[in-house]
């Protein structure tokens, strides 16, 4: 066959786009929520409280397993030995400060400063200290002048303890009896195996990463496995957690982790996932307001429904401190904490949450904050201290005491490779997890898709005129969901003798304009279903046909004011393209089953170039479909090459892709490429 001169093939496909009749006059876009501005990280993120302990039990079940599936440990990698390393006793006293390496992951290793109080028997506490965005962290020296202008504010008492206050309080946890585990944010001071740079101020695509084999982060490849520095350092995390269990003076069961800002992220993630946290204090971090501005603190799917709020309720009943500052906490007291409490209330434990409002300070975890939280511990780690929040002095420790490579302990190597071969060993790892139990792979798609057909919402036909085609009737209108303020444009083929009750919903990736030919026809297997007394609806899913003013096919999806190239900023606020057409298709089958009166069967038909969208509402509608025609033209989730483009899926790789979701579908469907179309479309 020759091949299709490009002038005739764009008049062809202007053909076919102008044969489809319009639901909406020429200018005027749908009346649909879904055009409105999209949500960013600086949203507003309302948390609603439960009203019986039994609607949170179940409620918290969905937050937290949609949590851990965006932050990409669903399932969790394998626990491999963590081989820690524990060198370099520094004396102070009545504490000591050793250096500490271990791998959270073969040749993946997390480093850090280990403190422990000096005297006394039996098991302590272990805590553990995340940093936060402060310049150099466990290093950090905030200066004489900043921090004697703090001690004229209040908000330090000495200069040495006030010149790095993440030191300060392991130092001051330690002597209240804790061993305590401040642990680097990747790309900081001694765990740069991935750069500070690619972790934290990642902006530009790096199309050499871009690949189907070996991909690096922020990929559609690492989209598409939920791969990001966010699931990096929870899992981190995590591991910290085993390595504080496996030490000899730590009391397993008496687990806490503070940390502010960043780390104040990392605080309220590990305790909303990990069962073994039992006393958390996330400091500056949580609020209706600004969510997390970093690459390391986003992932997509994360805050598409709920906020920091919802995942700090999380952790409700157990003990929750948090803090407040002159920054995006500054309304906790009004906004956030009020419906914290009303949970931690329903739950009946209203003194295990407290709020240190302290506005009059900017961004912290100054002195009052850390007594506010020695306090919390002190109660509810069983410390046992008449004084808890008094902090005595003690000599700062600097970088070349603290870091933890040298001659005896060489740093390992990084970079790029490094970086593949760790996400190439982490996909392996989930892929036999995904493989060996399907109902992992349905869990995971839940949320991938993020729709249930009982959830589709109210939909209703709304005619908006007809036409006598001859043997069939020709009505072009809207499908109305009043649930979610949504208005699709369709248009209805109808038979007119002999309606056999089998309704066909027709998907094209030129929207209801794919049920025509070039001539304003119906397309041959269209004929043949009308023939054959089947009504069909073709649909302009979200931003196709009517939803786009010049009608044309949207080639890349629409994202959030933010320039940094990180599918996170759009997709961790934003539901994908995909899964809006998905909720669309869904939604036509609910109006077909209840606002349909008659029809008695539903088929889909999704040919070239809307297969996979057919696919994925065939494993989400299950019974409610009779015959399902899917033809995927080879498409996979896993060739999608660019971070805007409209079939970007996260996840979608990861539990199985295309043939994973026709696979695991109820009823199996016809697939066009195995066995070409089935008689019923020929």
């Amino acid at each position: 066959m020759k091949p299709i001169p490009l002038v005739l093939a764009l008049v062809s496909a202007a053909s076919i786009l102008s044969a489809a009749p319009r639901a909406l006059p020429v200018g005027k876009l749908p009346d649909d929520k879904r055009l409105a501005d999209l949500k960013d990280l600086n949203g507003y993120f309302p948390f609603t409280p439960p009203t019986t302990k039994e609607e949170w039990g179940q409620r918290s079940e969905k937050l937290r397993h949609a949590l851990k599936v965006s932050v990409g440990l669903f399932p969790e990698p394998d626990r491999s030995p963590l081989n820690p390393v524990i060198h370099g006793k520094i004396d102070c006293g009545n504490f000591t400060v050793e250096k500490v390496y271990f791998e959270t992951r073969p040749g993946f290793f997390l480093t850090g400063s280990l403190y422990r109080p000096k005297g006394g028997s039996g098991k302590r506490p272990g805590v553990l200290c995340p940093h936060g965005h402060w310049n150099e962290a466990r290093f950090y020296d905030a200066g004489e002048a900043s921090v004697k202008k703090q001690i004229k504010e209040g908000a330090e008492a000495v200069l040495e303890t006030g010149r790095n206050p993440i030191q300060a309080r392991c130092v001051g946890l330690a002597r209240l009896g804790c061993t305590v585990l401040q642990y680097d944010m990747l790309g900081y001071c001694d765990n740069d195996q991935i750069s500070y740079q690619l972790a934290h101020r990642f902006a530009k695509q790096r199309p050499e990463m871009i690949a189907e084999k070996n991909w690096g982060l922020y990929t559609p490849q690492a989209e598409s496995h939920l791969q990001s520095i966010m699931m990096l350092q929870t899992w981190n995390s995590m591991r910290a957690i085993d390595f504080l269990q496996g030490l000899d003076d730590v009391d397993p069961e008496r687990i806490a982790v503070t940390g502010a800002s960043g780390g104040g992220t990392q605080t309220f993630a590990i305790s909303a996932l990990d069962p073994r946290v039992k006393v958390s204090m996330p400091a500056v971090m949580i609020s209706t307001a600004m969510q997390g501005g970093c690459t390391c603190e986003n992932s997509t799917f994360m805050r598409v429904t709920d906020g920091n709020i919802a995942f700090a309720a999380l952790f409700a009943p157990k003990p929750l401190g948090l803090t407040a500052a002159n920054d995006w906490t500054k309304e906790m007291a009004t906004k956030g904490f009020p419906e914290l409490k009303k949970t931690y209330e329903i739950l009946g434990a209203p003194d295990k949450i407290m709020l240190h409002d302290r506005t009059e300070f900017g961004h912290n975890y100054n002195l009052p904050s850390r007594q506010a939280m020695y306090r919390w511990f002190n109660e509810h780690l069983d410390l046992g201290s008449r004084k808890p929040d008094v902090e005595q002095p003690y000599k700062r420790l600097t970088e070349k005491d603290l870091t933890v490579w040298d001659d005896k302990h060489p740093k390992p190597k990084g970079g790029d490779d490094f970086e593949r071969k760790l996400l190439v060993a982490l996909t392996e790892d989930s892929a036999k997890k995904v493989t060996a139990d399907p109902e992992v792979a349905r869990r995971g798609w839940e949320v991938v898709l993020d729709s249930k057909l009982q959830e589709a919402g109210k939909v209703e036909w709304q005619l908006v005129s007809k036409k006598d085609r001859g043997s069939y009737l020709e009505m072009p209108g809207l499908h109305n969901n009043s649930t979610y303020n949504e208005q699709v444009p369709v248009v209805w083929l109808y038979p007119k003798a002999n309606w056999n009750k089998h309704a066909v919903i027709w998907l094209s990736p030129d929207g209801k304009a794919g049920l025509y030919d070039q001539n304003g026809e119906p397309r041959a297997e269209v004929k043949k279903l009308l023939a054959d007394g089947n009504s069909v609806c073709g649909i302009d899913l979200f931003l196709q046909g009517e939803f786009v003013a010049d009608g044309k096919a949207v080639s890349e999806t629409r994202r959030v004011m933010n320039p940094r190239e990180s599918a996170a900023y759009t997709l961790g606020y934003n539901r994908p393209l995909f899964v809006q057409r998905l909720h669309d298709v869904l939604s036509a089958i609910t109006m077909i089953r209840n606002d349909q009166p008659g029809a008695e069967k539903i088929d889909l038909v999704g040919l070239k170039g809307a297969g996979h969208w057919a696919a994925a509402a065939n494993f989400v509608a299950g019974e409610a479909l009779d015959r399902v025609a899917i033809e995927t033209g080879g498409f996979e989730f896993i060739k999608v090459k660019k971070i805007r483009d409209p079939d970007l899926l996260p996840g979608a790789a990861k539990y199985g892709d295309v043939g994973g979701l026709i696979k695991l579908a109820a009823k199996a469907p016809w697939v066009v490429d195995e066995k070409g179309l089935p008689d019923w479309l020929k």
